[in-house]
């Protein structure tokens, strides 16, 4: 097989004259395919093992409804329960040195996705999901789909630069398989994983979404998980109410977040063994599925439901309710799943409630309530993701109407700052690294030679003699003794070559001190020069560091800057991938 791929690699190249970016649209091509099959399989298997567990597969809700209270209560339990031995056994049998996550895999490591790791964490997925887990199962669908694509990458040898963008290829393959949203997918990578837009990587990665797509539609009777209705046209002062709505979901976004963190911390302390932590979080959703069974699952059915039929506020309330604390169960249990689907989920819901509350106050001035569920599904996405772009086209591919853009991208971009202003919270770990990496780079860009000074250690008055500045320079490894007068003022320097040349041919130096071998002009820093100005200054100079002073007309010693110091600095505002 590895020979077969290298032989066709070198073929195609050779045969079309293709370039590297040629091939890698070729490449991109291939990756579509496998990573829409490797999330047919995982679908597959999911019907599987419902129709082991019940005798039926489909919506989850409709089978937990089926079952007795004492099935739907142990069911998820015992699922949890394998998920947990099957996570154990990916720990001890994890590759060494490789990053578990594809968007690490893309963004920090060097695309190489481990194989057994995620095929096991995979089959726990698996298990908590079909058993009625509730969590997303587009998480390791992408995963899946982003190893699809990193083995193909190792297959042909490609450098690591070529193989994280085709393992970015599989994890857009991915999302669009479980979504059926391709534009949506390719921004999800280049938004959240890749960090930005270039052609170079944006050009293979559409492909390979709109790739997955037309493989899922051609091979499967999939059909997109939320049928949304004709979204209505909004007119007039209406508009307002979403951009409320965006200021709602963008506050309440983080702490959903919140919730999760809290819930992983709370599950921790309880110090079990981790297959005795997914039952316990299999449990508590088995427990809550006897007065809603809405809790199952990934809440596909009961947003399909909130958004083609009437629901009262307290039903909407009561089922939000339950459905947090069983994906809180779930998630902080240590589950191996997707949080998207979960948190398109509360923003149907939590729009879905505006829509009631303005539908009752303006009746015959508002839509019906199902249109606030659509856009709060992106909106809360927006402000859970940091990624409003992608939860825009998401929410637009899903309803092909034109009606939608407007509030759409108004709620969402409100949803996005006001989130960002409550806390800097994501979904994705790998966002808030970045976030913080441009933070402490924006920093660093205003970053004046003040926040490095070091104290100086090597001053010496006019009065010093030769043998008080020999010790000195032997106590020091310096070129240069900075001399200063009783106020602190900077005098200039004195050079350890011109003493080490009056030394070295035996000149008289008894009589002589700082002042004799004092050099005035020398170059001196300012506490509030910025980092590329001063960076400027060492260029020009051959020394390891420089001298501040307050100022040029107050001229008193404040210390010296390394440039050590400020290479850091500088290679931490400008980093190189």
């Amino acid at each position: 097989m590895l020979s077969f791929l290298l032989k066709l690699r070198t073929r195609a190249q050779n045969l079309f004259r293709l370039s590297d970016a040629h091939t890698m649209l070729v490449w991109s091509v291939i990756v579509g395919v496998a990573g829409a099959f490797a999330t047919i399989a995982f679908r597959e298997a999911i019907a599987l093992l419902q129709r082991l567990f019940s005798g039926t597969e489909g919506s989850f809700v409709a089978i937990a409804r089926g079952l007795p209270p004492a099935v739907r209560i142990a069911l998820p339990a015992l699922g949890g329960l394998v998920a947990g031995l099957l996570l154990l056994v990916a720990r001890r049998g994890s590759e060494r040195g490789n990053h578990t996550d594809y968007m690490e895999a893309v963004a920090i490591g060097d695309g190489v996705v481990p194989v057994w790791k995620s095929v096991w964490r995979s089959a726990s997925s698996l298990f908590t999901i079909a058993s009625g887990g509730s969590i997303g199962r587009e998480g390791p669908m992408v995963q899946l789909a982003a190893l699809a694509g990193s083995l193909i990458g190792r297959w042909v040898h490609f450098d690591p630069p070529r193989l994280r963008l085709l393992v970015a290829c599989g994890a857009a393959a991915g999302i669009t398989s479980a979504y059926s949203a391709p534009i949506a997918g390719a921004f999800f990578v280049t938004e959240i994983v890749l960090g930005s837009i270039a052609m170079e990587s944006f050009g293979p990665v559409v492909v390979s979404s709109v790739v997955a797509n037309i493989t899922m539609r051609e091979f499967t009777r999939y059909s997109p998980p939320y049928q949304m209705p004709v979204f209505p046209p909004i007119a007039g002062l209406e508009v307002l109410l979403f951009v409320a709505l965006g200021i709602l979901c963008g506050a309440m976004a983080p702490q959903f977040l919140r919730l999760l963190d809290g819930a992983k911390a709370g599950f921790a302390r309880l110090a079990l063994p981790l297959p005795a932590r997914l039952a316990l979080g299999g449990l508590v959703v088995g427990v809550l599925s006897v007065w809603v069974p809405e809790v199952w699952g990934n809440g596909y059915s009961v947003v399909n439901s909130i958004l083609h039929s009437p629901w009262t506020w307290t039903a909407l309330a009561t089922v939000v309710v339950f459905k947090l604390v069983a994906t809180a169960a779930t998630v902080g249990s240590g589950a191996v799943g997707g949080v998207f689907t979960p948190t398109l989920f509360v923003g149907a819901v939590l729009g879905s409630l505006f829509g009631e509350g303005m539908h009752a106050l303006w009746p015959h001035a508002t839509s019906a309530p199902f249109a606030y569920a659509m856009v709060g599904m992106g909106a809360f996405l927006a402000g859970a993701t940091q990624a409003p772009l992608m939860a825009i086209l998401m929410i637009f591919e899903m309803t092909l109407s034109y009606q939608v853009v407007l509030p759409l991208m108004l709620s969402c971009v409100v949803a996005y700052f006001v989130a960002r202003a409550i806390g800097k919270t994501s979904m994705y770990e790998i966002t808030l690294h970045r976030n913080r990496e441009e933070q402490e780079r924006m920093r660093l860009r205003a970053t004046q030679m003040r926040e490095l000074i070091r104290p100086a250690g090597t001053v010496v008055p006019p009065t010093a003699t030769v043998q008080d500045m020999t010790r000195v320079f032997l106590e020091y490894p310096v070129k240069y003794l900075y001399v200063t007068d009783p106020e602190n003022r900077f005098l200039g320097v004195v050079a350890l070559k011109d003493i080490t040349s009056d030394l070295l041919e035996k000149r008289e130096t008894s009589t002589k001190t700082a002042v004799d071998y004092l050099q005035s002009q020398f170059d001196v820093l300012t506490p509030d020069m910025p980092i590329g100005v001063a960076l400027q200054h060492f260029m020009a100079f051959q020394g390891e560091r420089l001298p501040v002073v307050e100022s040029l007309q107050c001229p008193t010693l404040a210390g010296v800057v390394y440039k050590t110091s400020l290479l850091d600095a500088y290679c931490r505002m400008n980093p190189v991938r």
